[in-house]
């Protein structure tokens, strides 16, 4: 009796050798005769899980980084400041799968200039992201005097550390320390609190 193939098991399979390759030799070099090397599989195998064109298995697998993003344990600090610095590392690339796999998403950030398909699914997921930030910072500046305009600002500063970390860690052979992203986060939080006065000191001046 023929053994049975757990469909999904197999194309997260081909996903994480497309990560492989895109993280060794770039986005461009992925074709269905490097994945079928990289997976063992045929090329006629592939093409049964994705289709004739490798461009549904690069729209598979950017879905598949999507959701390993999402689905990162984590947990948070019932404190609302921390809890940014909670997020933000837990989002940052700080082991080596998690640094491969941001390579990836990089790439497809990039082609996502000139492929507008994917150009509106990089939107939407940075859209997100940056809104889930921003809703954590009103939470931390509860007690403070900041109008929205500055929360706007100051929400727009995280998120770019969030990116800044993104692109850095594509550029380094390494992934990021988890230390280091937790002390630049919590110092940016302090001076962020800072700038602003509590709602105690404003009631007491006017």
């Amino acid at each position: 009796m023929p053994k049975r193939v757990d469909t999904e098991a197999r194309r997260e399979q081909v996903a994480d050798a497309v990560i492989d390759e895109i993280a060794a030799h770039g986005l461009r070099s992925v074709t269905l005769a490097r994945i079928a090397a990289r997976t063992g599989l045929a090329i006629g195998s592939i093409r049964h899980y994705f289709g004739d064109t490798v461009g549904e298995v690069m729209r598979f697998t950017f879905s598949v980084l999507i959701q390993r993003v999402t689905r990162r344990a984590t947990t948070l600090s019932e404190d609302a400041v921390a809890r940014i610095t909670d997020v933000i590392a837990f989002a940052a690339p700080t082991s080596e799968q998690e640094r491969r796999e941001n390579i990836a998403l990089v790439e497809y950030r990039v082609m996502a200039r000139t492929d507008p398909e994917l150009a509106a699914d990089i939107a939407e997921t940075s859209l997100a992201g940056a809104e889930v930030v921003r809703s954590l910072l009103r939470d931390a500046l509860t007690d403070r005097v900041i109008d929205e305009e500055s929360l706007h600002r100051e929400a727009l500063l995280l998120f770019t550390l969030v990116e800044g970390f993104s692109f850095s860690s594509a550029l380094f052979s390494a992934p990021l320390r988890e230390t280091d992203v937790r002390a630049v986060v919590t110092a940016t939080m302090h001076r962020l609190r800072d700038a602003y006065p509590p709602f105690e000191e404003t009631a007491a001046a006017t």
